[in-house]
């Protein structure tokens, strides 16, 4: 496939002024997670659990970490809880735990009421190659007493390395543990209790695509981020748009139209581009400088009539959209309809803040308080 891009790239970093809160929204800062008890106001948690040899620890390094999954082979089993903050380089602010396969955490010495009651998501990893009638077994006795403790947790099953297998055994194998887990949950009378169910490997985007999808769950402007979403590509005749958290490469937010595998993945791709273009070419003589920031856009003209076009949002989110090149000949109104969304994501998470943190009478109650301009029409509030 022949590829065009241009790349745009300022080096100089961004100032206080111009990045968005630590926070952005999702609860106040912890000094130390080993000790802060847990409670309502700390940072949303994403526990990994599984069996041993599962691939729990390979889904965090390869997603959060840029490991290539093919050094993923060389990691040892983990023989201890694995907690790992991600919020200092990525918008998504919340700790990963990844639990040794091995460890019984429902005994004495654990306090698993304490685990759960701070928990926002529990992912589940099951391995597709391997016999799962154990993990089944694990994954129903772990989220019942999860449940019990926290109901307002997310569950997540990601039914690992299925690159390995044909498609028609992907199928089956996910209609055989979908049938298995909620019969026993159906069992023991805990049908209000939702697992949610992904393919996934570490080979390809489906483990991105999984995991954005459990992200979602855990941002509460996820309604707003949408909305935003829907009324800039209506009005700039845009195909399609994701919200991408830069480094991790997981989208936070797209517009309402179904989301296509192919799609997604030359998005990821491009940001790849993006990235290592800029830290080739847009970095000072002596390496200091940011690869990505305020003023980072590149477009990428695909053979297809197809243009990849991605423009920096904040410090750490990027707008990815598709579209055809006779609407790119209106870049102009494009960018116009770009500006006032980057404004009005500011606007939604500053106000997020606020709503956290009162500063007196003026503290604003609802996400996004303000009409935004697009296309130069006003629109009702979102």
């Amino acid at each position: 496939m022949s590829i065009q891009y241009e790349v745009e790239q300022l080096a100089d970093s961004y100032g206080v002024a111009d990045s968005f809160p630590k926070d952005f929204g999702y609860g106040e800062e912890e000094a130390d997670i080993e000790d802060s008890p847990a409670s309502s106001d700390s940072k949303p948690r994403i526990l990994l659990m599984g069996l041993r040899r599962s691939g729990k620890s390979s889904i965090q390094k390869v997603v959060f970490h840029k490991m290539s999954p093919n050094e993923t082979l060389f990691l040892e089993s983990t023989n201890k809880i694995y907690k790992d903050d991600i919020s200092s380089s990525s918008f998504v602010n919340f700790q990963i735990w990844d639990f040794p396969g091995q460890v019984d955490f429902f005994d004495p010495t654990f306090d698993y009421e304490m685990i759960f009651r701070g928990t926002g998501a529990l992912i589940f990893v099951i391995d597709a190659q391997d016999d799962y009638v154990e993990a089944l077994g694990r994954l129903h006795l772990t989220v019942s007493r999860a449940y019990r403790v926290n109901p307002e947790i997310n569950f997540e099953v990601f039914i690992h390395k299925v690159d390995g297998l044909s498609d028609d055994h992907k199928i089956e194998t996910q209609r055989d543990i979908h049938q298995r887990a909620n019969d026993d949950l159906a069992d023991a009378s805990l049908e209000k209790l939702h697992l949610s169910f992904y393919l996934t490997s570490i080979y390809d985007h489906s483990i991105f695509e999984a995991f954005s999808k459990v992200v979602q769950k855990l941002i509460p402007q996820l309604p707003t981020l949408e909305n935003l979403l829907n009324i800039f590509i209506s009005n700039s005749g845009i195909e399609k748009a994701f919200l991408f958290d830069v480094v991790s490469k997981i989208y936070i937010a797209t517009d309402s139209s179904p989301v296509d595998m192919q799609s997604y993945e030359l998005c990821c791709d491009m940001i790849d581009v993006v990235i290592d273009v800029s830290c080739i070419y847009g970095l000072r003589e002596d390496g200091s400088g940011s690869a990505y920031d305020k003023e980072s856009m590149a477009i990428i003209k695909l053979n297809n009539t197809t243009v990849l076009y991605l423009k920096e949002v904040t410090k750490f989110l990027a707008l990815v959209c598709i579209l055809r090149e006779e609407s790119f000949e209106r870049k102009g109104l494009i960018d116009y309809n770009f500006h006032c969304f980057r404004k009005a994501i500011h606007e939604v998470f500053e106000v997020g803040v606020s709503t956290q943190r009162p500063v007196g009478p003026k503290a604003v109650g609802s996400p996004c308080s303000k009409a935004v301009t697009l296309n130069g029409t006003p629109r009702n509030t979102v």
